[in-house]
């Protein structure tokens, strides 16, 4: 067991009141391998540090903290490619961020099983519950039973598709640079490019919780369609790399982001036939807000 099999990725600031629970989740991980835990924090002022410290005193060979002064996500900073990197050791790569956490002790043992068992698939997903304020608001789950997702799939289903807490790859797929990378970093790109050689492995299992709603998290900073003029040059970017070949679940997933939009924009939504599976979640949620009109496509010019 002296080589690191897995290097798990956790990035946390001001995550002083979750993050014990992330970095218990990480020492609980049962494994018949050696696995490692780089913490990177982008310069707390909450005493979420000294939690970490504290972790790294007791568990020295397994938490390996990365402390920022100075905030570098505020100065545009790629954190993971500028200060990580370097520190990987694993061949294969977790990830969790500090205000989420894992709830299955062999959650890295029966993902790097998948992964070992499958040579051609480059990245595994888990069912991961969703919990807002504490109490349970559904899960993040694209199939019921253990699935190998299309690529299309990936591409489709958008940066919610899976929850990043349930991630397990190949170090060389996530570390690959892709002209989508050009354009922008974020779990959507990763998920996509991981998934091009052979498609998502997806566990049913729960193993891993989402919070939603928590101050300061990366999605209360970035409301959904922030991005989208990125997101649409990012897709481009693959359909050109691809020489065309997700075309169809490109232009598609497109749609889906214009939907968002005028759902946003109080107006209507367009939900195209073979839309609705990925759509029909996100409109109850807006349904559930407020009066729309929504306006069904039957067929495509």
């Amino acid at each position: 067991m002296d080589e690191v099999l897995v290097t798990v990725i956790c990035l946390t600031y001001n995550h002083a009141a979750y993050i014990r629970d992330a970095l218990d989740g990480f020492v609980a991980q049962q494994t018949d391998f050696r696995f490692e835990v780089i913490v990177h924090d982008d310069a707390s002022d909450d005493g979420t540090q000294d939690i970490i410290r504290e972790y790294r005193r007791k568990y020295p060979e397994l938490i390996h903290p990365v402390f920022q002064d100075e905030n570098q996500y505020s100065k545009g900073v790629a954190i993971a490619r500028t200060f990580l990197y370097p520190l990987i050791k694993g061949r294969y790569v977790a990830f969790c961020e500090g205000d989420d956490y894992w709830t299955d002790p062999l959650k890295l043992q029966k993902q790097v099983n998948v992964l070992e068992n499958n040579p051609g698939v480059d990245i595994c997903a888990c069912r991961a519950e969703v919990r807002k304020h504490g109490v349970r608001a559904g899960f993040i789950a694209p199939r019921i039973k253990d699935s190998l997702l299309s690529v299309e799939d990936v591409i489709v289903g958008g940066g919610n598709y899976v929850a990043t807490a349930s991630l397990l790859c190949r170090t060389e797929a996530y570390m690959a640079h892709t002209p989508m990378r050009d354009v922008m970093v974020n779990d959507n790109v990763l998920q996509i490019q991981c998934s091009l050689r052979g498609g998502m492995s997806y566990m049913g299992d729960c193993m891993a919780v989402y919070r939603r709603g928590v101050p300061g998290s990366w999605s209360e900073r970035h409301p959904s369609g922030d991005n989208h003029d990125r997101l649409y040059r990012m897709l481009d970017a693959l359909d050109v790399w691809t020489s065309g070949r997700y075309h169809n679940a490109i232009v598609l997933r497109k749609r889906l982001y214009r939907s968002d939009e005028l759902l946003r924009s109080n107006k209507m939504a367009m939900l195209y036939p073979g839309e609705l599976r990925v759509s029909i979640r996100r409109l109850c949620r807006h349904i559930q807000r407020r009066s729309i009109v929504i306006y069904f496509r039957l067929f495509d010019k």
